[in-house]
Parts: structure tokens; C-alpha cells; sequence
């Protein structure tokens, strides 16, 4: 037997990029050998035994031949059973059992021993590669259609086992009815179920306005308080009040949850913004990203949403120093040897926090019973520059029992919301052209630019930075938190009631102690 070579494009993951890989099978009369080649890793090596099982099982020859399957480029490392597929077409290429009418068409998926395909992660960012790449279709499993449809521009072809997806390649794609695009538009119109609302808070009027100006500006909060005060169930309703997302948003959400394969079955689109709350014993690849094929972290899962991190204090320093780069720049780049990759991470950060070890001080009904070394070593495990980058740090207090045996009587998070999108409005036709979109991201000279005081206004901000010795920068924060809550009101300059609410979200009671102290 002659030398034979199969080719057939693919589309492999780095990070959340998706890349054209050229999977090259050469069959040759030789010792017997199934050999993979071009930087796989394991689940990509293991594909030798998934690939020969489901092509014996689905009827096809594996003759006892020298079988090498190249995947090209050879320098980009290959990850994940996606290629199992096309390892398998690329060697019924070879070998003369099938054969390519189109050499425009790609194909991924995961083979079952039976030759059943099963569905494989991050198929929308697999579809965008391909549709970069300029190829005219995409096999995938049927499982994954759906998602993969949600990128106009391409044709999605469903399979659901490897004889099927033979009959694509060898009709062009016809044979396999092409999966209709998705409307991405639509499926945001169906409203997502939440069983949450903030109408469920009793009291706590003071947070639930600092929420509010946190949302509207897309400022980071923290709330510090004594345990059973409600910081988790305030925290818990944030993304309730929020913006719906936009087509752009949910396809960038979509995207990172997808590669992460955390898209629920039957549910191709994230129609609503994350809420992620990591347990402070997480990692530091955990909570930013990482491993050794980089994955998502919370951060990044939390992208256009909310990251709540409960027990502030308790996670260990290095992972909270590491969120002052994307809380910063909203994103975050992960380097490795070979490659480096980059995860977005436009987060707005919630936290909540004890004021002590013991979770009492400040508490009129408990006694703390803390050491000052205590409460020392307990601020020390939060430092300045990571509280700097929070804008909003407010007092949580018990609710009085009077007011827990009473209905609740706040407002709902749909008119807290409608208030929170009029104020993101305002924002937007102010900040146009100035690369922003949220107040909380407005740099030095914009703020001078941008951001407008009233006489009154000048004359509190004054006062305060010589009273409070403010920085600077703490200046510059009350600022922007002030011009926040002039858009939630409706005004076009910021009035002197503006600044002194923005002064009261900087610390009062146990959160100014904790935020001067650290």
C-alpha cells in the first residue's frame, strides 16, 4: 500500500481565541503505529483510542497500517477531545473511505467508543474562529448547533454520529440540513426566571441606596457588618437591579461560559448577568485563571456581572492582590512558556465583611471580644492599594425587631432598575467618544473634563479633603461616586447634597474605622 494523505480543517481553543488547525493523517505500509503529533495533550493523545474504537464500531476498515496525524500549526499547543472528529475524518480521508467535496468545511467534536458524537466546550468562540478563518461551514455535534448558530455569517451543520458527519463532507454540507442562525436579539427578549428581588430586604435603607449608586456607576462596594445583618442577601440582589444585556454583552458572557463548559444544557445563550460568589478557600488559578491550557476564573466568569466575594478578610492576600489588575483594567492576562492569554474581566465587585474576628465590634446588642493585636492582624490581610480601588464602603447594622416583624416595604428591583438605566443613559451620551462607559472607569482628565461642580459643591469637596485628610485620589473617587448620583437625580452639574452623599459611602460607622485602620 502506497503512502496516503487525508486533510480536513478544524478549530482548536487558546484561551477564549479560537485557531484553524489543518489535521493532516498519513497511512502508510509499515510496522503498526498510531502516532499524534504537533504539541497534543493528554485528552488529545488519548483521541487514539476514542478515534480507532468509534471507527470500527460505526462500520469503517482500521487497517493495522503506520498511521501519523499531524496537527498544524505545530507550535500552538492543541487542547481537549474537540479534535476527534476531524482526527477521524482526516484518517477515512486517508485511507479512501470517504472522501472531501469542499475543503471549506471544518468540523469538531468529541467521538463516543460507538461512534456517537457528544458535545464539546466553547462552541460559539469555535464558530467565530471559523468564520474568521473564512471557512463556509462548521460540523458540529447536534448538541452544540444551537450555540454555534449564534454566529451569523457561517453554516452550522448538526451530526450526531461519525457516519453522519462522513455524509456532510462528502456532500459539501447539504445532505446534513444546515442548523437556522439564531436570533440573538430574541432569545435576550424572553426574560430570564428570578425568584429574587430586592423588595425582600427589610430595612437596610442605606445600602439599598448605596446598591443603587453602585450599580448606576458601576462603582465596587463593600459591606461591613456583623453577621445575620443581610450583607448576603443585598449582595445576592445586586444583579436584579442591573442593566439587561445588551446583544454584544450576552455573546461575550456567553462566550466565556461556554469555554468553561458551564452553559446549562438546552440553553445556548446567557440571557441574564452573572452572579458569581467563589468560597474564600479558592485558589489563586481559581479565582483569575489558569492551569496548564489556561481556563477561565471567577473573575472572568463574573465578566459583565457581579463578582461577590463573602468574608473579604478570610481569602488569602494573594489572591485578592491579584484582582487589582482586572478590577483595574477589566481584564486579565495569563502567561505561560508558550503562550500568553487573556480573559476579560469587566467585573463590578461586591464584598461583604465581619468588622472583626469575632464579627460584634460596633454591635449594640453583642460585646466584641477582640484583642487590638487581633484586630490589627484581621486589617492587615486587606491592603490600601486593594481598597483604593473600592469606591462605596458602608455600615451594615442589625435590623431592629419591630422592623423584621414588619412587611417589606422597599422598592422593587424592577423601579430600582428603571432609575439605575436612566442614570447609565445619561452616562453614555455624556461619555461619548471618551472610551468609557461607567463613571467608576473615568480617568484623571476626564473627571476634570467631564465631571462639572457647582460652587457649593467645590466648597464641601474642600472642606473635606482638609478635615478628612483625603488623598488625591480619594478626592478624584468622591468626585465620580458624586456624578453618579447627580445622573440617578436627574441633574446636569454636581450640587453640594451630591458630594456630601458621595462622602457618607466612603466610610461611616465600622466601615470607616476598617477603611482607615487598613
Amino acid at each position: 500500500m502506497s503512502p496516503v494523505l487525508g486533510r480536513l480543517a478544524s478549530v482548536a481553543l487558546v484561551g477564549l481565541d479560537a485557531h484553524v488547525v489543518e489535521v493532516e493523517t498519513h497511512v502508510a505500509a509499515a510496522m503498526p503505529a498510531f502516532v499524534i503529533v504537533g504539541l497534543p495533550d493528554a485528552a488529545v493523545q488519548e483521541s487514539r483510542e476514542r478515534v480507532r474504537a468509534a471507527i470500527m464500531n460505526a462500520g469503517y476498515r482500521f487497517p493495522a497500517r503506520r498511521i501519523i496525524v499531524n496537527l498544524a500549526p505545530a507550535d500552538v499547543r492543541k487542547s481537549g477531545p474537540l479534535l476527534d472528529l476531524p482526527i477521524a475524518l482526516s484518517f477515512l480521508l486517508a485511507t479512501g473511505q470517504a472522501r472531501c467535496a469542499d475543503r471549506r468545511l471544518a468540523a469538531v467534536g468529541e467521538l463516543g467508543l460507538d461512534g456517537s458524537l457528544r458535545p464539546v466546550a466553547g462552541a460559539l468562540a469555535l464558530a467565530e474562529g471559523a468564520r474568521r478563518a473564512g471557512l463556509r461551514g462548521l460540523i458540529v455535534p447536534a448538541a452544540n448547533a444551537t450555540e454555534a448558530a449564534l454566529v451569523p455569517g457561517i453554516e452550522v451543520f448538526a451530526v450526531r454520529t461519525l457516519a453522519e458527519a462522513v455524509t456532510a463532507i462528502e456532500s459539501g454540507g447539504p445532505a446534513a440540513a444546515a442548523t437556522p442562525a439564531a436570533d440573538v436579539g430574541a432569545l435576550l427578549a424572553q426574560p430570564p426566571v428570578c425568584d429574587a428581588d430586592l423588595a425582600d430586604v427589610i430595612g437596610q435603607h442605606l445600602a439599598r441606596r448605596a446598591l443603587e449608586v453602585a450599580v448606576a456607576g458601576g462603582h465596587n462596594i463593600v459591606m461591613v457588618g456583623p453577621p445575620g445583618s443581610g450583607k448576603t442577601m443585598l449582595a445576592r440582589r445586586v444583579s436584579t437591579i442591573m442593566s439587561p444585556l445588551a446583544v454584544d454583552e450576552a455573546l461575550a458572557v456567553t462566550r466565556v461560559h461556554s469555554v468553561a463548559g458551564l452553559l446549562p444544557p438546552g440553553e445556548p445563550l446567557v440571557r441574564r448577568r452573572p452572579f458569581r460568589a467563589p468560597h474564600h478557600s479558592i485558589s489563586l488559578a481559581g479565582l483569575i485563571g489558569g492551569g496548564s491550557s489556561p481556563r477561565p476564573g471567577e473573575v472572568s466568569l463574573a465578566h459583565m456581572g457581579v463578582l461577590f466575594l463573602d468574608e473579604l478578610a478570610e481569602f488569602r492576600p494573594s489572591a485578592l492582590e491579584a484582582l487589582r489588575q482586572p478590577l483595574e483594567d477589566g481584564r486579565i492576562t495569563v502567561a505561560r512558556a508558550l503562550s500568553s492569554v487573556t480573559f476579560p474581566a469587566a467585573v463590578m465587585l461586591v464584598a461583604a465583611m465581619n468588622p472583626c474576628p469575632c464579627g460584634h465590634l460596633g454591635d449594640r446588642g453583642t460585646e466584641c471580644i477582640c484583642t487590638q493585636q487581633r484586630l490589627r492582624q484581621y486589617r492587615a490581610r486587606l491592603s490600601g492599594p486593594l481598597l483604593d480601588r473600592i469606591d462605596l464602603r458602608i455600615a451594615v447594622g442589625r435590623v431592629a425587631a419591630a422592623d423584621l416583624r414588619a412587611a417589606p416595604s422597599g422598592e422593587s428591583s424592577a423601579a430600582v432598575r428603571e432609575r439605575v438605566c436612566a442614570a447609565r443613559a445619561r452616562q453614555t451620551a455624556r461619555l461619548a467618544g471618551s472610551g468609557v462607559f461607567a463613571n467608576a472607569q473615568l480617568g484623571t482628565r476626564q473627571v476634570r473634563r467631564l465631571c462639572r461642580l457647582s460652587p457649593g459643591a467645590a466648597a464641601a469637596l474642600d472642606t473635606a479633603y482638609t478635615r478628612l485628610h483625603l488623598s488625591a485620589r480619594a478626592c478624584e473617587r468622591v468626585v465620580k461616586v458624586a456624578q453618579t448620583v447627580a445622573d440617578l437625580g436627574g441633574a446636569t452639574v454636581i450640587a453640594e447634597e451630591h458630594v456630601r452623599e458621595s462622602l457618607a459611602y466612603r466610610g461611616v460607622g465600622v466601615a470607616a474605622e476598617q477603611a482607615g485602620a487598613a
